[in-house]
């Protein structure tokens, strides 16, 4: 299967920093030989996000294993990039990483609440799980969708790469097939942007011009942080 890719990041409107890190580095290919593909989003002070979440990708692409080795690898190295360095206590990043196989089989690892989507004709899917205060409101039935969109907590992780050494990383198996489109994208696009434009976006474009206009989506509508967008089609 063919797979052709684009990646795109950008600051946004509001920060003045972008801590957001993407794997391929910006810009658009096509494989047959399968493809790795990563988002992470960093938080802590001015520069630790962008340390955190560079570190966290590195070491992740380095390591070998599954994705969720790969995460394990990223969290030890953010925790020894904050012991050698204490003025970064508290940094940490999100991580999304798919292993792509050509025959379209994926194995996606997954801390935090960046996200990936899987687009199928008519249909998208959130195929992460939260790892959100918020997330957790909601399978408890303490909030409503509607009260989560404005809620003063709405941006609280509850679990991130490089906070503890025993790091609980989601791993999961997905097949995509001919037509199908894989988003993985920061919560700058998520949280300016809804499913169903971006359903419309990747599934109307090629994927280096669906990159742009999710990005320029996620900034028309305010661009509040930064916003990481990759996107993979699935061709036969």
């Amino acid at each position: 299967m063919k797979l052709t890719w684009a990646t795109g990041t950008d600051t946004g409107r509001v920060r003045s920093n972008n801590q957001d890190s993407v794997f391929p580095p910006q810009g658009s290919d096509t494989s047959t030989n399968g493809l790795l593909i990563a988002v992470a989003d960093g938080m802590g002070g001015h520069v630790g996000g962008e340390i955190a979440s560079s570190t966290a990708l590195a070491a992740a692409l380095s390591a070998d294993g599954t994705p969720r080795d790969r995460i394990a690898e990223a969290n030890r190295a953010v925790l020894e990039a904050v012991r050698a360095d204490h003025s970064l206590r508290g940094m940490g990043t999100t991580l999304t990483l798919a292993s792509i196989a050509s025959d379209g089989s994926c194995v996606v690892g997954h801390v935090g609440d960046s996200r990936a989507y899987r687009a199928r004709g008519r249909d998208i899917v959130q195929l992460t799980a939260d790892h959100t205060v918020i997330a957790e409101y909601l399978a408890s039935g303490k909030i409503t969708p509607a009260q989560a969109k404005r809620h003063p907590q709405r941006s609280v992780i509850t679990r991130a790469v490089g906070i503890i050494d025993d790091l609980a990383v989601d791993q999961f198996e997905e097949r995509f097939v001919p037509g199908d489109r894989l988003l993985i994208c920061s919560d700058g696009l998520t949280a300016m942007v809804d499913d169903e434009q971006i359903r419309q976006l990747i599934e109307a474009y090629a994927p280096d011009e669906a990159v742009r206009r999710l990005i320029e989506a996620a900034n028309r509508a305010g661009g509040v942080d930064n916003i990481t967008v990759a996107v993979v089609a699935f061709e036969s």
